[in-house]
C-alpha cells in the first residue's frame, strides 16, 4: 500500500479542519472519538508515582497493515508498565497529516505519529529526537539501515524514526501468465510487460472485460518508470525543474495509452481512503486483471498460492529498474510534554527492534529497517518457504532515492495533478507535463 502504502507519493492536504471521528475501532482500548477530544494534553508534569503514562499513536492503516499494527501495539502494552499506546487509526497517511495540522494549531496532538514532513520539522513542528534516542540503552543506531535512517534527517538532525521500508513492486497471477505461455523472469523491460499484458487482455466488441495490467492510480508508479528511465526531477545544480524532458514524455504517455487507446491496463481512481488501493488488489484476486503494481506492503493482503512477485523492470537499451526505495517515518511532535515524548520514543523504539521490525516485514512485505533483521530466525525461516518476501529487498538494492521537495510540496502536487490528467482524462503527456512543469519552476524559483 506508499509511502512515501503509501509513500512516497502522498501529498499534503492543507488547511485547519474540525476534527471528526478517526473511522475504526481497535482492540487494545483505542477508540474513534474526535481525535482534538481524546489527544493527550501537552503537560510536563511527570506522572503519579506507578502510574503508567498513557499516549496516542496516529496513524493511517488499514486492512491487514493495521491488524498488524495493533497486534504490536498490544505486545508492547503487555510487555512493560511504563507506557500505554492507544492507537488512533485514520483513514490513510493523507488524512493523518490533514489531522496533525489541525492538532498542531490547537496544541493538543499526539505523542507519536505515523508520518513525516521536512518542511514542518524545520518549521519547529516536530521534536528533535537525538537527545530522546540517547536515553534508550537499546537502541543500536548502527543496526539501522543507513540509507532509511539517513531519510529521517533534517539539517543532520534526527527528526524522524524510519518504522519500515517500501518499494512498489509487481504482483502478477501465475494462472493467467501460464495460460499465456509467459515466464515472469523474461519481463526485463516495460516493453516486455506492455508486450505481455497485451497478449493476456480480453476484449469482447470493444471492451475489456480482463485487464492484462493495472498500474496503481497516482504519480508514483509513474515516476517509478521515469526514474528507471534515466528521468530526474530537478536538474544538478538544483534550479530546475526537468519534469517535462523527453524521460518524462514519453514514459507518460506510454502509461496513457496502455490504458485509453490499447485499453490493455487500468486504474481505481478516488474513493475513500484506500478503497482504490484495494479495489486494485481485488481485481487481481478475483481474477479480472493479470497483475498490479503495488507496494510490497500489500503481501499480507495477498493470497501467494494465487499470485506471486517480481521486481519493476527497466527500459531496453537503458537498464535496470531504479523505482523508489523509501523509509515510512514517524516523529513526535514538538508540542507534546516531555513525558510523552520520552514515551513515545520507548514506544517507537519497541516497534522498531530486530524481532518486531522482522515480524513487520513477515506479516506485511515491508522491508525491514534494521540490518539484524535479517538474521531474525522467524525471518530466515520464512523466507526460505516465502520467497516473495526477498523481492522488495532485492529491488532496493538498486533502488532511486526519495524525492525530497524544496518546495515543502508543491512539486509533488504538480506531478499529482498531472497524473491525474494523463491517467484519468486522457489528457497527452506533453501538455499535461508542460503545465506542471511551469507551475512548479514558478514554486521553486520562489524559494531562492
Amino acid at each position: 500500500m506508499n509511502v512515501l502504502k503509501r509513500l512516497s507519493l502522498v501529498s499534503m492536504i492543507a488547511g485547519l479542519t474540525v476534527l471528526t471521528a478517526c473511522g475504526g475501532n481497535s482492540a487494545s482500548g483505542n477508540d474513534t472519538a474526535g481525535v482534538g477530544a481524546s489527544a493527550a494534553p501537552a503537560a510536563d508534569a511527570a506522572p503519579a508515582q506507578g502510574k503508567p503514562v498513557t499516549i496516542e499513536f496516529w496513524y493511517g492503516l488499514g486492512g491487514k497493515l493495521g491488524e498488524n499494527m495493533e497486534t504490536l501495539i498490544q505486545k508492547f502494552n503487555a510487555s512493560q508498565q511504563e507506557v500505554i499506546v492507544k492507537g488512533i487509526v485514520q483513514a490513510d497517511y493523507s488524512e493523518t497529516e490533514q489531522k496533525l495540522q489541525a492538532a498542531i494549531a490547537t496544541g493538543q496532538v499526539p505523542a507519536a505519529v505515523l508520518s513525516s514532513n521536512m518542511d514542518w520539522a524545520r518549521k519547529g513542528y516536530f521534536a528533535s529526537m537525538d537527545e530522546l534516542i540517547a536515553e534508550q540503552p537499546d537502541f543500536n543506531k548502527e543496526d539501522f539501515v543507513q540509507t532509511f535512517l539517513k531519510q529521517g534527517q533534517v539539517d543532520g538532525k534526527q527528526y524522524f524514526l524510519p518504522m519500515y521500508g517500501t518499494t512498489q513492486v509487481m504482483y502478477y497471477r501465475k494462472d493467467a501468465f501460464e495460460k499465456s505461455g509467459i515466464d515472469a523472469s523474461q519481463l526485463k523491460t516495460w516493453e516486455d510487460l506492455a508486450a505481455a499484458a497485451k497478449k493476456m487482455t480480453v476484449q469482447d466488441g470493444g471492451k475489456t472485460t480482463f485487464f492484462g495490467w493495472e498500474p496503481m492510480w497516482g504519480s508514483g508508479n509513474m515516476i517509478d518508470a521515469v526514474m528507471s528511465k534515466g528521468g530526474s526531477i530537478l536538474s544538478e545544480d538544483g534550479t530546475k525543474v526537468t519534469i517535462d524532458s523527453p524521460e518524462w514524455v514519453e514514459t507518460w504517455d506510454l502509461f496513457r495509452k496502455w490504458i485509453h487507446e490499447d485499453k490493455i491496463m487500468r486504474i481505481h481512481s478516488g474513493g475513500q481512503g484506500w478503497e482504490y488501493w484495494y479495489k486494485t488488489i481485488d481485481d487481481v484476486m478475483k481474477g479480472q486483471a493479470a497483475g498490479y503494481t503495488g507496494s510490497s506492503g500489500d503481501q499480507g493482503d495477498l493470497d501467494f498460492s494465487i499470485v506471486s512477485a517480481m521486481e519493476q523492470p527497466g527500459w531496453a537499451g537503458v537498464g535496470e529498474g531504479k523505482p523508489v526505495a523509501e523509509a515510512l517515518m514517524a516523529g513526535i511532535p514538538a508540542k507534546a510534554g516531555d513525558t510523552e515524548k520520552q514515551a513515545a520514543m520507548k514506544w517507537l523504539t519497541y516497534f522498531t527492534n530486530s524481532e518486531n521490525t522482522a515480524f513487520w516485514s513477515i506479516n506485511t512485505g515491508y522491508i525491514s529497517v534494521r540490518q539484524s533483521a535479517l538474521k531474525d530466525p522467524a525471518f530466515v525461516s520464512f523466507s526460505e518457504t516465502n520467497p516473495q518476501i526477498k523481492v522488495p529487498l532485492m529491488q532496493a538494492s538498486h533502488a532511486s532515492a526519495p524525492f525530497q521537495d524544496p518546495t515543502g510540496g508543491k512539486i509533488s502536487d504538480a506531478l499529482k495533478i498531472a497524473a491525474d490528467k494523463v491517467q484519468i482524462e486522457n489528457t497527452p503527456a506533453a501538455e499535461a507535463l508542460k503545465e506542471a512543469q511551469q507551475t512548479a519552476q514558478s514554486a521553486l524559483d520562489k524559494m531562492k
